[in-house]
């Protein structure tokens, strides 16, 4: 299983592992069996109970194709739909826990959604797979050529790799930090508080949780003003992450 390095908006480099050929091509069947499930069940019956059969008898191609297209589009669509609502994934994908993700660290948009989907015709539909197929087993990121247009890759979500596996804490453009001298801290010292941070909070430990805010006290010179040892804590890692980000 090929590694996939991508750089976060923060610059942190998180490693996933791509999901392998023969995930994707498990995920694909499952797809394919909800899209069968769909046709069975839902549009035959729509077909059935609204007299679509006969009233299409006559049409020119045009109008005939139309309805077709129209009341199929939930099949056609299948996967464009799924992954813009499920934000990368499909029933198949999401089962199995993969995800589209783009390669550069970023959400993937509908506009790269909607050109996976496009070259799924090439990739799937006009070579039965192939061609996707053969894209995937030279690719180091296991891409087909839908995801090397689009810059996406389809991840493993097995990995449960996260921010909270990092030194960083997740802020937006918008925060505003209560302590400057956390500067003072080093990427171990951040290190080492967030795990024994998180190990405290976690066992309701609130003697280290004291221990831990008097450390922190010490070495950066700051003062609790907050009254609460967590929020504390919490707050002087999210502003190491605002500072050591803006650098």
């Amino acid at each position: 299983m090929s590694e996939l390095s991508i750089t976060t908006t923060q610059n942190v480099t998180i490693n996933f592992s791509a999901a392998s050929v023969g995930h994707r091509m498990l995920g694909y069947i499952l797809d394919l069996l909800v899209k069968a499930k769909i046709c069975s069940c839902n549009l035959g019956n729509l077909f059935y109970y609204l007299g679509i059969n006969q009233r299409m008898t006559g049409l020119d191609n045009w109008s005939y194709y139309a309805i077709i297209i129209l009341v199929y589009s939930p099949v056609i669509f299948y996967s464009l739909i799924f992954e813009s609502i499920l934000e990368g994934q499909t029933i198949g994908k999401r089962l199995l826990q993969m995800k589209v993700v783009k390669i550069d660290g970023y959400q993937a948009s509908f506009g790269d959604y909607l050109m996976r989907w496009l070259f799924r015709i090439i990739d799937v539909n006009l070579s039965s797979g192939v061609i996707g197929l053969i894209a995937m087993i030279t690719s180091s990121k296991t891409q087909r050529l839908g995801d090397m247009t689009a810059g996406t890759a389809v991840i493993s979500l097995k990995n449960d790799i996260n921010i909270n596996h990092t030194i960083l804490e997740e802020v937006d453009t918008a925060y505003v930090p209560t302590y400057p001298l956390v500067i003072k801290l080093s990427d171990n010292d951040a290190r080492i508080i967030k795990e024994t941070f998180n190990v405290a909070v976690a066992k309701r430990d609130y003697a280290t949780l004291i221990k831990l805010r008097n450390k922190i006290e010490e070495v950066t010179g700051v003062k609790n003003i907050s009254g609460n040892d967590t929020d504390f804590i919490r707050t002087i890692l999210k502003d190491y992450s605002f500072y050591t980000q803006n650098m």
